[in-house]
């Protein structure tokens, strides 16, 4: 058999069909086999410079897990990424892989050639782990100090992890009634099941962390009551950017109009897998969807898989897009229709004037304008205009709001002396420390929105940081 597999291009991903897969929310990428992720790791070259291990933002040691996997020992490329990775399974479903470890990789620069699917790997390791292994993770010895960590998301769970291999004792709260944080009530179910949130969290349980749910930090208890009564020596912030934007145009009050946020919290809250129709969340005929991001595309797929025929409205062209290009390819598979270099310029009501009506103050259509884009300016970006009595509407009875979003300001209000950005992003330092002496703070509470996998590693680089200030008081 030969050492390498020279196959220009990746092995697919399974998947279901579109057809089938817009009438469930069951996850639409099925997974290696072995023999699939076998044949795969043997395209890796284990090229000495390692770009790819660089361009991680948790610095997973690829070519060695990979390496493993080609030798079919499963188990051992698991723990070769557990080193450095709190959330294999997760990562290797939902991080842009194609613009991080595979977008460096030697393997893709050739032209005609396809980066090493590490992010394929990654995914049937975790999974292959999961299912087969049956040693739990063992929780090492107590070393006398307690650490809180405030969100129970991506970069919450991964400095939680990473303390708690130090043997400190950590307690996670989580504002809502489930642990995971946007991994649970942010991303779909086709695109992240919630069982596999679970087992992580499961994992971090066994190595001893504890989790409290329904804690609104800075309600139920403040970040100085966590220090002052409760004994925790350090606080770590990982409370995400929740927070949503809206253009501030005519209509965005009327009913029928949500963020993007709102509709996937309730979509995922009612457990998309049961596709009942008690869901708390309009079943809109007719969906427009505003923004081109990976939350758009969520957001646009879970509406289609509740029977509407949906719009992603975006005011640039298709190159610009900044959805992961898989997301857009299963978007457009699943028969969302893409609007582009569009930009709405009102939200229209029913046309009834009478409030007892039904459908008074309901969403009927949107208006939009057409776009093209200008000169590229110094950076080579080309911003886009609009075209002057280019005008039209599009009938819809929902609109989703997908702009991205900003931190909660909850915390900067009830903790006196922490610092925060313009945007209102917690104000912190390379390591993650904050203006508050012994509050550190990471991912999206002080970047504003971005990955998982970012978020993760400011998680790491944070609890790092916490042990360094803990055992030098």
């Amino acid at each position: 058999m030969a050492k390498f597999n020279m196959n220009p291009l990746k092995n697919p991903m399974p998947a279901q069909d579109p057809k089938v897969r817009n009438g469930n929310f069951k996850e639409v990428a099925l997974g290696y086999t072995a023999e699939m992720a076998i044949d795969e790791a043997k395209r890796c070259i284990g090229c000495k410079n390692r770009p790819c291990v660089a361009a991680c933002p948790v610095n997973i040691k690829i070519p060695e897990f990979i390496a493993k996997v080609a030798e079919g020992d499963f188990e051992a490329a698991y723990q070769i990424i557990a080193e450095d990775s709190a959330l294999p399974a997760v990562c290797g479903r939902v991080c842009p892989q194609e613009t991080q470890c595979e977008g460096k990789c030697t393997r893709g620069i050739k032209a005609g050639c396809e980066a090493v699917g590490i992010g394929r790997l990654e995914r049937f390791v975790a999974d292959w782990h999961n299912e087969n292994a049956k040693d739990k993770p063992v929780p090492a010895p107590s070393n006398g100090h307690k650490v809180a960590v405030v969100g129970s998301g991506p970069a919450g769970l991964t400095c939680a992890g990473d303390l708690a291999k130090m043997g400190y004792e950590v307690t996670v709260f989580e504002a809502l009634h489930v642990a995971g944080g946007v991994l649970v009530y942010g991303i779909p179910e086709f695109r992240l099941p919630k069982a596999i949130v679970q087992k992580e969290v499961d994992n971090l349980k066994a190595l001893g962390v504890k989790v409290e749910t329904n804690m609104v930090i800075g309600r139920v208890i403040t970040i100085e009551e966590l220090k002052a009564e409760y004994g925790f020596e350090a606080v770590f912030i990982g409370s995400g950017a929740g927070l949503p934007k809206f253009m501030n145009i005519p209509g965005e009050s009327l009913k029928g109009v949500y963020s993007a946020n709102e509709f996937l919290t309730r979509s995922n809250l009612m457990k998309a897998y049961r596709f009942d129709s008690h869901t708390p969340i309009q079943h809109g005929k007719c969906v427009a969807v505003v923004g081109g991001g990976n939350v758009a595309m969520d957001a646009a797929r879970t509406a289609k898989r509740l029977g509407a025929e949906v719009h992603i409205i975006y005011r640039r062209g298709e190159e610009e897009l900044p959805a992961r290009r898989e997301e857009i390819e299963h978007a457009k598979e699943e028969g969302i229709i893409f609007d582009l270099l569009t930009n709405p310029t009102k939200i229209l009501a029913t046309p009834t004037t009478d409030p007892r009506d039904p459908s008074y103050g309901w969403v009927n259509g949107i208006e939009c304008i057409r776009m093209e884009l200008g000169e590229p300016d110094e950076s080579g970006r080309r911003s886009p205009k609009e075209i002057a009595g280019s005008e039209f509407v599009i009938p819809v009875d929902c609109v989703i709001m997908s702009l991205g979003t900003s931190p909660n300001p909850l915390l900067k209000a009830t903790t006196p002396g922490l610092e925060t950005l313009r945007r209102g992003e917690i104000a912190v330092d390379e390591v993650g420390k904050t203006s508050i002496e012994g509050v550190y703070c990471g991912g999206d509470a002080a970047t504003g929105a971005a990955t998982v996998i970012k978020a993760m590693g400011a998680g790491k680089v944070a609890a790092k940081a916490i042990d360094e200030y803990i055992q030098n008081k």
